[in-house]
């Protein structure tokens, strides 16, 4: 028994002493992990260095979807006016509202869930550890005119007058590991309504100027259902710079334009927001034509340009759709191959609220007569990213 007890003491006291330093050591790492890893606070600067680091390149996360997005709203006025030198004809004018953020894919008029459906059946879903999904919607009006708007009788030797209502949705899917972004936007409209002529009717009078007389000769007049799907891949081209972004996009779509196209844009300054969150490449005249953002606030400023290449098959401004209208050109009539180019400037400040002005044109879509030449058209965007 005193042997027994000889051993057993050493034995207890030595269990005790491993309890303890083990309590001790799950205190310590307990504490640890409540307690910052830099007691001293980081300087002001390095703090906001790592907050626009942070934006422009999101982390990657298991539970990614959604946790970057921030809510935005955007305002688009076009006009050809805002072209140095002043016009009124073709692309005369569009106006347009943009949200970004959950709540445009919960909305109650949204057009979300028929275009996810639509991806869906398409195969347009991507998995990714590093996905990222970003919802907008969109509602807007444009409309265009011939050259001479006095006349009020169909001019079959120029462009008809045109016009198009629309609501949109638009689903963007970023993988932030691949830096490769789809978006694909859902457009339901109407053609040839006359709220469009009225209200260029009203802006005409209240400047003094000469009102256009055509608007009973418009496509599809009275009115016409028409829709749109676009699916756009884009791909960023990183670089060791800060200051300057690159990418190209791949865009095809079907309905009143039908077409694809290829574009290579930049962006060049004190850029701060993704690289996903900027695409007037997308845009199609009025449509799409208000770069809403899924950015969070931030102070940047910087020059945007680009091209794109389109092969078109199908313009329902130009051709008509099923209803006869009083100006319509076939296809054989138009230029399958545009070129579209663009540039712009945009102030973003850490509020929130950004400016942009653009200047946009494309080659000629009429083969001949008075309707062949080049459109050029300005517009001005007013955004908040909240």
């Amino acid at each position: 028994m005193n042997a027994l007890k000889h051993w057993a003491n050493p034995l207890l006291l030595g269990l005790q002493y491993l309890i303890t330093l083990g309590l001790l050591t799950i205190s310590s790492i307990a504490t640890a992990a409540d307690t910052p890893y830099q007691i001293k606070p980081e300087p002001e600067w390095l703090q906001l260095a790592s907050l626009i680091e942070e934006e422009k390149r999101p982390a990657l996360r298991l539970d990614n979807h959604n946790a970057r997005t921030a809510k935005s709203w955007a305002l688009a006025f076009d006009n050809d006016v805002l072209v140095p030198g002043g016009r009124d004809q073709d692309y005369t004018y569009g106006i347009n509202f943009t949200q970004t953020g959950d709540n445009a894919r919960t909305a109650l008029i949204s057009l979300n869930k028929p275009l996810v459906a639509l991806d869906q059946w398409l195969g347009n879903e991507h998995k990714s550890l590093g996905l990222q999904e970003t919802f907008s919607r969109e509602i807007g009006v444009f409309g265009f005119t011939p050259e001479d708007i006095s006349i009020s009788q169909a001019n079959h030797n120029d462009r008809p007058y045109a016009s198009l209502i629309y609501l949109s949705s638009s689903r963007e899917q970023i993988d932030l590991i691949d830096n490769i972004a789809w978006k694909s936007t859902l457009t339901i409209g109407a053609l040839g309504l006359g709220l469009v002529g009225e209200l260029q009717d009203l802006v005409h009078e209240v400047t003094n100027s000469e009102k256009p007389q055509g608007w009973a000769n418009q496509i599809s007049e009275n009115g016409e259902l028409t829709g749109r799907y676009v699916l756009a891949r884009q791909r960023y081209f990183d670089n060791a710079s800060d200051n300057l972004e690159v990418k190209s996009t791949i865009q095809t779509s079907i309905g009143y334009l039908t077409e694809a196209s290829w574009s290579l844009s930049f962006r060049s300054g004190r850029i701060h927001s993704p690289w996903s969150s900027f695409n007037p490449e997308l845009a199609s005249y009025g449509e799409k034509s208000s770069y809403s953002s899924n950015a969070k606030p931030v102070d940047e400023r910087y020059f945007w340009a680009g091209v794109a290449f389109k092969a078109r098959a199908y313009n329902a401004f130009l051709q008509g759709q099923f209803r006869d209208s009083a100006v319509t050109y076939d296809h054989s009539q138009l230029n399958p191959l545009l070129v579209e180019a663009w540039a712009g400037y945009t102030f973003a400040f850490k509020h929130g609220y950004r400016i942009s002005y653009v200047l946009r044109g494309h080659s000629s879509e009429i083969k001949e007569g008075a309707g062949d030449r080049n459109l050029l058209w300005g517009g001005i965007i007013v955004a908040r990213s909240l």
